[in-house]
């Protein structure tokens, strides 16, 4: 690896005569398999050349503190001039490729994460969701972290559940509101809320009443609009020209499966490769909530996006996750990070919508399905949906039909 990194046999020697060298070559390839670019294996190299004399494997695990101790005391490039410093970036590479080094080896004494309040009852509180009540993970973690929130607000720390009474909840729910969440997040937070405490009850951890107690904002069914852009819109985005950009090259595939499929983030995130059934032209979709495998045909314009993406960009590894991180360490892409994409974009050719994101667009989809004439049931079964009443929503945008509505001449029906 060395021989690789460094041209001169001086250099080379001087990093194969350091302390550790078997170590450090290994944690170097390592690296490399991650999808480092050879500058940054290079840095790496040096920040192991110069920590590895100031540190002590063969003894135990090493503490953070430690860690820190040997950064600070490797020696610095000498200057010509003027005061020497060091900037809070510099200091933290070295600090982060020390603890990746040492976690490699097993000599990082990693410190315990800080229990959260109640941490017991929430795990048991998902095993009943994700077990008995079949919710999709992205359900279960939202109601797991709206908790934790609430219990991390708890002022103060409450001894038990059982301690937790109705005003710590209202408390808490017009603190949201003071932030900014509107009547539907509210709600929405009060349902999750209400959805332990029930769970709680049954558990005997609180007194019972507790849950019914709890006070959402009223909704009206099917009150609000689907925030969607135009169709116009969707397709000024996906005719950006692509250029040889790994980012606009990966980006125009997950936008095609946002907008033409009406996909979630979290179904784009979790595609894989073995997805893709190139010989009979299908894409394979897991829908989470309604825990199933759904197909759909692969759409030529998908399959070309998908293939350059693949052919170009995409590089080989052991990940099966269709769409990876550019940067490295080789990594999924994660269900932000789809929004973060969609977002981007968006806001680049300056689409008048709020919230900008993958939801935005999904929402586009519908909408443009519903103007071409589909079906309610044939639009809600693209896209997935568990329940007719979700595309119910969308009646309320079909501005042709409404018109027609409107326009009836009810006098001869008197």
């Amino acid at each position: 690896m060395f021989e690789t990194l460094f041209k001169r046999p001086t250099t080379v020697a001087r990093h194969r005569e350091g302390p550790y060298v078997a170590e450090r070559e290994r944690f170097l390839n390592e690296c490399a398999q991650h999808g480092y670019s050879h500058s940054m294996l290079v840095k790496i190299a040096w920040v192991l050349l110069t920590v590895a004399p100031h540190i002590d494997i063969d003894h135990g695990k090493r503490t953070t503190h430690e860690i820190a101790r040997a950064v600070d005391r490797r020696p610095r490039p000498l200057r010509q001039s003027g005061p020497r410093k060091e900037s809070p970036w510099t200091r933290e590479l070295f600090l982060h490729f020390t603890r990746s080094w040492l976690s490699s080896l097993g000599c990082f004494d990693e410190p315990a994460p800080t229990p959260s309040a109640f941490g017991a009852e929430i795990d048991e509180f998902t095993r009943y969701m994700r077990d008995e009540r079949g919710l999709s993970p992205v359900t279960i973690t939202t109601r797991c972290d709206r908790l934790s929130w609430f219990f991390a607000t708890l002022r103060p720390p409450r001894a038990s559940i059982g301690a937790i009474a109705l005003d710590d909840l209202d408390a808490f729910i017009a603190t949201k509101h003071s932030q900014g969440w509107g009547r539907a997040s509210l709600a929405a937070l009060t349902s999750d809320l209400r959805s332990f405490f029930r769970y709680a009850e049954v558990r005997q951890w609180c007194r019972p009443g507790l849950a019914a107690a709890i006070d959402a904002p009223r909704l009206y069914t099917r009150e609000g609009l689907p925030e969607a852009p135009s169709w116009i819109d969707v397709q000024r985005l996906l005719a950006v020209p692509v250029g040889d950009c790994a980012a606009d090259i990966r980006d125009h595939a997950i936008l095609l499966l946002l907008a033409l499929y009406g996909l979630r983030r979290g179904e784009v995130a979790s595609l894989r490769l073995d997805d893709l059934d190139w010989e009979g032209e299908w894409i394979h979709v897991f829908r989470p909530k309604q825990r199933r495998m759904q197909r759909y045909p692969l759409l030529p314009v998908l399959g070309a996006a998908i293939l350059r993406y693949l052919r170009e960009i995409r590089p080989q590894c052991e990940h099966r996750a269709l769409f990876l991180a550019l940067a490295a360490p080789l990594r999924p892409l994660s269900a932000s990070s789809i929004t973060a994409v969609a977002h981007a974009r968006l806001t680049t050719l300056g689409v008048p919508v709020s919230p900008r994101g993958a939801h935005c667009l999904r929402h586009a989809c519908a909408r443009h399905l519903l103007d071409c004439g589909f079906s309610l049931k044939q639009i809600g079964d693209h896209l997935g949906h568990r329940s007719a009443n979700a595309t119910l929503n969308y009646t309320k945008v079909d501005l042709a039909g409404l018109r027609e509505v409107a326009e009836l001449d009810l006098g001869k029906l008197l």
